[in-house]
């Protein structure tokens, strides 16, 4: 690999934004292929979420490796065209990004195909055109997008893949994107984005600016509970997902679930209130919630 590679987009640094996920992304109980093959499909995630927010390394050289004008690194929509066309190369050809070069090898083993990738790809592609979701149907499309795919495509690398599974997983996902969005409210105001439906905000008399404050006040913090209760009955309703499976891979998806419901719970721990920065779960509570998961308890 070049030595710009190794600076921009090592291993170490994929890892390093792995570690601040809500779930394990990769825990090392998993077998060697498997953890191979997650950190491939992650890698490919984090790289389409880092162009769609414009929180690529300086220097360019992403664009350079998808033959964009580094002048142009700024046209998010741009990188991201021609980020899809280097996807088409995993799949007939030869890519030109390392990251996707290293999921080659993954897709042609697992047998996976483009429309989950896609789906990432057009999530971001949303980010650069929609900053508001009037419903809360309407952020579940988005989540469709967003989420959904990554839960897919681990099912595929494990070979587990059934419609019952994917509809659990689907769930899942959906649940852990809506969390995030609810730690990340004054970070996504900062990017000019609310992932509050705004039939809410306007049931909970929530207006724009009070999500700017330092601090929620009461019409915040019950619009944060709102959408966190919906969050915690989606993941109960994935949960019987992790009951599907066994070994080692029923170990990783109790940690998906738990991770999610560790972050409800550091919310909760907040007082709901989000803006002062990400309530995030203890390593404790995150254990405790695994085990809670794999004994079957709500």
């Amino acid at each position: 690999m070049a030595t710009d590679d190794l600076q921009l987009r090592d291993a170490s640094a994929v890892l390093e934004k792995a570690a601040d996920e809500n779930f394990p992304v990769a825990p090392f109980f998993l077998p060697r292929a498997w953890r191979d093959d997650v950190m491939a499909v992650y890698g490919y995630a984090r790289l389409v979420d880092d162009i769609g927010d414009g929180d690529l390394a300086p220097g360019g050289a992403d664009a350079r490796h998808l033959g964009v004008d580094p002048e142009a690194a700024e046209d998010r929509l741009l990188l991201l065209d021609a980020f899809e066309a280097d996807l088409h190369r995993v799949f007939d050809s030869t890519p030109r990004h390392p990251l996707l070069r290293a999921l080659q090898p993954t897709v042609r083993r697992c047998g996976l195909t483009p429309e989950p990738f896609l789906g990432l790809i057009a999530a971001n592609r949303q980010d650069q055109l929609v900053a508001r979701y009037e419903t809360y149907d309407d952020l579940l499309a988005y989540c469709e997008l967003s989420a959904n795919p990554v839960g897919r495509l681990v099912l595929g690398i494990t070979g587990t893949e059934t419609p019952e599974r994917v509809r659990r997983s689907d769930a899942v996902c959906t649940a852990l994107q809506i969390v995030e969005h609810l730690q990340d409210v004054a970070e996504d105001l900062g990017q000019g984005r609310i992932y509050l439906p705004a039939e809410d905000m306007k049931r909970f008399h929530v207006q724009e600016r009070d999500l700017a404050a330092p601090t929620a006040g009461a019409s915040v913090r019950a619009l944060v509970a709102y959408e966190a209760e919906r969050a915690r009955c989606l993941l109960n309703e994935g949960t019987p997902l992790v009951g599907s499976v066994h070994g080692r891979l029923k170990v990783l998806l109790a940690g998906f679930v738990a991770g999610g419901r560790a972050a409800v719970s550091a919310i909760a721990v907040a007082g709901y209130d989000v803006l002062p920065g990400p309530p995030k779960p203890t390593k404790l509570r995150l254990l405790r919630e695994v085990g809670a998961v794999l004994r079957g308890e709500g």
